[in-house]
């Protein structure tokens, strides 16, 4: 895998820190949650920006804001007891096959 692919997957688990953040940060009043998750956007689309360099920018965007989809529905479910249905977890799944397609299908290494 190369490091633009790392840079990527790093990219979208941030955003997936940046969005519960915007939960504890509670509208950005509350100071701390605030500016770690001010700070994981930043880091967040730094690091997307970096890996589009190399990758193409469809594909590294779908990736980068599929896993911060998928992940933070699972962080919700699991952080916040929202609803884990057979069809919201079967929709998940579909979501993270596609990701992977998405980086074997993308003409890069």
């Amino acid at each position: 895998m190369s490091s633009s692919w790392i840079l990527l997957i790093i990219a979208g688990l941030l955003e997936v820190c940046w969005t519960l953040g915007l939960k504890y940060a509670q509208g950005f009043t509350r100071p701390l949650p605030s500016v770690l998750t001010i700070g994981a956007m930043i880091a967040s689309m730094g690091l997307l920006g970096l890996a589009v360099k190399q990758l193409p920018i469809g594909t590294a965007y779908a990736v980068w804001v599929g896993i911060g989809a998928a992940g933070a529905a699972v962080a919700g479910m699991v952080l916040f007891h929202e609803p884990a249905t057979p069809s919201r977890l079967f929709f998940l799944v579909l979501m993270i096959v596609a990701i992977i397609g998405l980086k074997f299908t993308s003409g890069t290494h």
